[in-house]
C-alpha cells in the first residue's frame, strides 16, 4: 500500500487534483475493502478513543438516490436509473437473482474507499460516485449503463504510475469488469473496450446463459493485476464456472485463470466421481479475496458446489468446494488448500475474507491466515504452508438417509476454539423470552413433526429437519477484523437456523427442497424459535484459540423491557482501531455501535434510519479529524425493510477556534 501511495503522489503531486493537506493525510486512508490487502480492517487512527467515543455525532449524510429519482422510489423502481435492479439480488451464496420482479436484496452493502482526499462508492442506482470524505459533497458520479449495476459491496483502487493515472475497478451483476479514472470518473481508455471487459467468456460460461454470471463483491488489486471472483448459479448444478481470474489492470487482458473445479489432469479432479466435475457450477469466490503482498500469495475462499443441498450426483469430497485455496498471485499456480467442509450439502460456503496476521507459536512469530464461515468454525492456518496452527481434528459425522446421497464420513473441527454460533438444537432449546413465542414455536414444531439436526447432520429424507447453523447462520461475508496490538480476532455471527426437507422430484435432480423450507422463526415475526442469543460478537485470542469475550449483538425492540438484549441476525462486518475500539453495524435492529476491543463492553450506540448491513470504515479527513462511516439502507436477506439510502459519517465535535 505504501508503494502504491507513493506512486499516486508521483502522478498527482504536480496537478491541482488533490490538495497538499490531503496527500499529507494519506496514512489515514482506507484504500481497499479490508484496509490492507490482508483484510485486517484495522486502522492506526487514535483520535476517537474509549473515553471520548460517546461524544460521536453525525458529521455529514450522503443520499445515494439521484435527485432525478422520486423520493418514494426504491433502487429498483426506476428503470432508466437502474434497469439491472430487476435482478440485482443475490442468493445466500451470492448467485445473481435473475427474477424480473422487485428484489428483496436491493439495499446497499457498500464499504467506501478513501484514498488521497476522495471517497469512492458504488450505489444501488447504477452509479459509481466520488465524494469529498470531509463533507460528503459529490465530486463526480458516473452511470455505468448496461443491464447490471456495480457490486453493492464496493469497488477496488489501483494507484496508477507515471504513465497511467489511478483507476477505480469493479465488477457488475451482469458480468462486466469496469475501470474508471479515479480523478474524473471517466471510463478508462485502453482498458478492454473503452473501459469495459466482458467477463462472460465461453471458457467460464460452459454453454450456460450469460445472465447467470456476475460479480457481487469487489475484486482485489495486486501489483498491476486485478483479480476477480464470480457469482454463479446455485441451481441447476451444471453451468458457469466459478473460476478466479487475473487481468492486466492497464489493458484488461486476461493473465491467468484458476479452475475452481479442477479440470481433468489437475489436482483435485480425483475428488469428484467420474464425470461429475465437468461443467459443474457453484464453486466460486463470491465473497472476498485477500493477498499476502510481500509473498505474492492470493487467498481464495470458495463456496459449495451446485446443487448445494444434494450431492448424490457429485460423490466425493468435491475440491475445491468450500475450501480456502492459496495460489501464486502472479501466475495463479496452485500452492495449497484447506477444505473446511467435505462434500458440502449444507451451503456452508467460504465467502468471508481470509484474514492475514502473525500468530505466536512457541514464542516465535508465524505467518497465519484465519477463516470463518457459515458453519461458525474458526480455523487458523500457516499462510505459507496451509498447515493448521491451532490444532484441527477430523470427527465422524452422521450419514445421510437420502437415497443416492453419500455424505462425507468425517469433517474438520478446531480442537480449541468452540463454535462461535449455535450448531445444534434440542427440544428443550425452544425460545422462552415470552410465553406466546414458546407456545407458538412448540406448536409449529409439533405440527410439522420437525426433527432436530445440527452441524453436519444431513437434511432428512421426507422429514422436516431443524439445521444449525442455517443458510445464513454462523458467520457470513462480513467475516472478521483483527487488532494486532491486542492479538484479537473480532467475529460477528448469527444464530439463525433453517428448516428444510428433501423430497422426491421430477426435475433436474432426484431431490429438492421440500414444502417446508425457511428460517427457524415464527411466521410473521422476527423472533427466532430457539433460546437466545440470536446474534453475537466475539473476540478470540489468535495465539491460544480461546474466546476472550462474547456478547449479544443487537436488541429486539418488539420484546418487553428487560428482555430485549437478545442479539439479532446480522450481515456485515466490524473494524478495529489502534485506540482500542471496535465499530460495527450489521445487526437488523438498525443500530451502529462501538465496543471496547479488550472487554466487549458497549461504549456507544446510535439508532439509524435503516439496518447497516455493511462494514464501516474510519479515516482522517482533510480537516484533520477522524471520521467513522457506515452505509445504512436495510433491504438485505435478513428481511430488514428497505428504508434508507444513506451513508453517514460520524466524528467528534469540532474544537472551538
Amino acid at each position: 500500500m505504501r508503494a502504491g501511495l507513493k506512486s499516486l503522489k508521483a502522478v498527482l503531486l504536480g496537478s491541482a487534483l488533490l490538495s497538499a493537506p490531503a496527500l499529507a493525510d494519506a496514512n489515514g486512508d482506507w484504500a481497499t475493502y479490508g484496509h490492507d490487502k490482508g483484510g485486517q480492517r484495522h486502522s492506526p487512527l487514535k483520535e476517537i478513543t474509549p473515553t471520548n467515543v460517546a461524544s460521536l455525532g453525525p458529521a455529514w449524510v450522503y443520499h445515494m438516490k439521484p435527485p432525478a429519482i422520486p423520493a418514494a422510489a426504491t433502487p429498483d423502481a426506476n428503470a432508466d436509473a437502474q434497469r439491472a435492479a430487476e435482478g440485482i439480488g443475490a442468493g445466500a451464496g451470492g448467485a445473481p437473482n435473475i427474477s424480473r420482479r422487485r428484489s428483496r436484496f436491493a439495499g446497499s452493502q457498500v464499504t467506501p474507499l478513501v484514498v488521497g482526499g476522495r471517497m469512492f462508492i458504488s450505489t444501488p442506482y447504477g452509479r459509481v460516485v466520488a465524494l469529498d470524505p470531509a463533507t460528503g459533497s459529490e465530486l463526480w458520479a458516473t452511470p455505468i449503463g448496461g443491464d447490471g449495476q456495480p457490486s453493492l459491496r464496493g469497488v477496488e483502487y489501483w494507484p496508477g504510475d507515471a504513465a497511467t493515472p489511478a483507476r477505480i475497478v469493479f465488477g457488475t451483476r451482469d458480468g462486466r469488469l469496469i475501470a474508471l479514472v479515479a480523478a474524473t470518473g471517466a471510463f478508462a481508455e485502453g482498458f478492454g473496450d473503452h473501459g469495459i471487459v466482458d467477463l462472460k467468456t465461453p471458457e467460464v460460461l460452459n454453454g450456460a446463459q450469460a445472465r447467470f454470471y456476475g460479480m457481487t463483491s469487489p475484486p482485489i488489486v495486486y501489483g498491476d493485476l486485478v483479480i476477480t471472483g464470480a457469482a454463479v448459479q446455485e441451481f441447476p448444478p451444471l453451468g458457469a464456472a466459478g473460476d478466479v481470474r487475473a487481468w492486466d489492470v492497464r489493458t484488461g487482458k486476461l493473465v491467468w485463470t484458476f479452475h475452481s473445479v479442477p479440470h481433468k489432469g489437475e489436482k483435485g479432479y480425483e475428488t469428484w466421481a467420474p464425470g461429475s466435475a465437468e461443467r459443474r457450477s457453484g464453486v466460486n469466490s463470491w465473497g472476498f479475496l485477500t493477498v499476502d503482498a510481500a509473498r505474492g500469495i492470493v487467498y481464495m475462499p470458495f463456496g459449495a458446489p451446485a446443487f448445494d443441498r444434494y450431492g448424490g450426483d457429485r460423490k466425493g469430497d468435491n475440491l475445491f468446494g468450500t475450501s480456502l485455496v492459496a495460489a501464486d498471485a502472479r501466475t495463479g499456480k496452485y500452492l495449497w488448500h484447506f477444505q473446511a467442509v467435505r462434500h458440502d450439502i449444507w451451503d456452508n460456503d467460504l465467502q468471508a475474507p481470509p484474514i492475514l496476521f502473525d500468530a505466536k507459536v512457541g514464542g516465535k512469530s508465524v505467518p497465519a491466515v484465519g477463516i470463518v464461515s457459515k458453519n461458525a468454525l474458526l480455523f487458523v492456518l500457516n499462510r505459507v504452508t496451509g498447515k493448521p496452527i491451532l490444532p484441527v481434528e477430523y470427527r465422524k459425522v452422521p450419514a445421510s438417509d437420502v437415497p443416492g446421497e453419500a455424505a462425507a464420513p468425517t469433517q474438520p473441527y478446531p480442537k480449541i476454539t468452540p463454535p462461535l454460533a449455535r450448531t445444534n438444537f434440542a427440544p428443550g432449546d425452544v425460545a422462552d423470552v415470552t410465553p406466546e413465542l414458546k407456545a407458538g414455536c412448540e406448536a409449529w414444531i409439533a405440527a410439522n413433526k420437525m426433527v432436530s439436526g445440527g452441524l453436519y447432520v444431513p437434511v432428512r429424507f421426507n422429514e422436516v429437519t431443524i439445521s444449525f447453523p442455517g443458510l445464513q447462520g454462523g458467520a457470513n461475508w462480513g467475516g472478521m477484523s483483527y487488532d494486532p496490538d491486542r492479538g484479537l480476532l473480532i467475529v460477528n455471527t448469527s444464530d439463525l437456523g433453517q428448516v428444510t426437507s428433501l423430497v422426491p422430484s421430477k426435475g433436474a435432480l432426484p431431490y429438492e427442497r421440500g414444502p417446508v423450507s425457511g428460517r427457524f422463526q415464527m411466521e410473521g415475526t422476527k423472533l427466532m424459535c430457539q433460546k437466545t442469543p440470536w446474534g453475537r460478537l466475539s473476540a478470540v485470542n489468535v495465539n491460544t484459540g480461546k474466546i476472550v469475550w462474547q456478547v449479544p449483538l443487537g436488541v429486539t425492540d418488539s420484546l418487553p423491557e428487560g428482555k430485549r438484549l437478545t442479539g439479532r441476525p446480522n450481515i456485515g462486518g466490524s473494524i478495529t482501531t489502534a485506540s482500542g475500539l471496535t465499530f460495527i453495524g450489521a445487526s437488523d435492529d438498525s443500530r451502529f455501535r462501538a465496543f471496547a476491543t479488550s472487554t466487549g463492553k458497549m461504549l456507544w450506540e446510535v439508532k439509524l434510519e435503516a439496518a447497516a448491513h455493511a462494514t464501516p470504515i474510519t479515516y482522517k479527513g482533510s480537516d484533520g479529524r477522524q471520521f467513522v462511516t457506515i452505509t445504512s439502507t436495510g433491504g438485505s436477506f435478513l428481511d430488514s425493510p428497505l428504508a434508507s439510502d444513506t451513508i453517514t459519517a460520524f466524528a467528534l465535535p469540532r474544537e472551538p477556534k
